[in-house]
Order: structure tokens, then C-alpha cells, then sequence
């Protein structure tokens, strides 16, 4: 399949894995909230994408089948272009074990219907986030 990149909705209760993006110049949606995820690697397929890109970002290793949700979307940067998107669920123990990298400010649980309404949440994931919750 050919897609740009992966994000993904991990769910903790009533709580979403987020980060506060980095505000510099250049960065698209720079200092909003956003999700794990990123860019696609070589010949990737997009559960290896996000999966890679949720250990960089937050030194979590789960298995493919925590993915219970999987949709194709148009990339956020190119929608001529297919993204995917996932959610899940991750446990209390896997939060507290969070090694946060480099890339954004710094992480939180975010309470689901608080990142759905907040206007510095990035715009394209909220309805993401929501249409995820539809099945889980």
C-alpha cells in the first residue's frame, strides 16, 4: 500500500496519549497538540510506521494487535496522498514506563472529550479521534 504516514488515537480509560508540538518556524501546527505517529520509512508497511515512530517518540514497544482500529485518510500534508490511522488501547503500567524523545515539548494523558474540543488540538486528528470512537 502506498500511504505517507501513520498516526494514532491510544486510549488509556477515558484518557489519549498526546504531545504538545514544538513551536518553531517552519513546523506545521507548531505548538498544538497531536498524536503518535509520523512519516513512513523505506517500504514500511504503515502498522511497522506507526509502531517504529510510538517507540521513537515515546520508548513504547506494543504488538501489532494492540491496533484495533486501522482507516485510510487523506495526508494531512499532501491529500492527494493516503495517511493511515489507528487506535488502540494502552495500559497504566505501559504510560508509566513513557520515555519521552526529542520531538515536542512534552507529553499527557488528555482527557478524550477535552482533546476533541481544544482549540489548539490538530484540527484533522480531532475528527480522526472521533470517528475512532465510533468502534471502540
Amino acid at each position: 500500500m502506498d500511504f505517507v504516514g501513520c498516526k494514532a488515537a491510544l486510549l488509556c480509560g477515558d484518557t489519549l496519549l498526546t504531545y504538545l508540538r514544538d513551536d518553531k518556524p517552519g513546523l506545521p501546527w507548531p505548538g498544538h497538540w497531536d498524536l503518535p505517529g509520523g512519516g513512513r520509512e523505506g517500504a514500511e508497511t504503515p502498522e511497522d510506521c506507526l509502531l517504529r515512530e510510538l517507540h521513537e517518540e515515546f520508548g513504547l514497544i506494543l504488538p501489532p494487535d494492540r491496533l484495533v482500529f486501522r482507516r485510510v485518510w487523506p495526508s494531512m500534508m499532501d491529500s492527494a496522498r493516503a495517511s493511515l490511522f489507528f487506535a488502540g488501547r494502552i495500559t497504566p503500567a505501559e504510560i508509566n514506563a513513557i520515555c519521552f524523545g526529542d520531538e515536542g515539548q512534552y507529553w499527557q494523558m488528555m482527557a478524550v472529550a477535552d482533546y476533541l474540543t481544544h482549540p489548539l488540538a490538530v484540527p484533522a486528528l480531532q475528527a480522526r479521534v472521533a470517528d475512532a470512537l465510533t468502534v471502540l
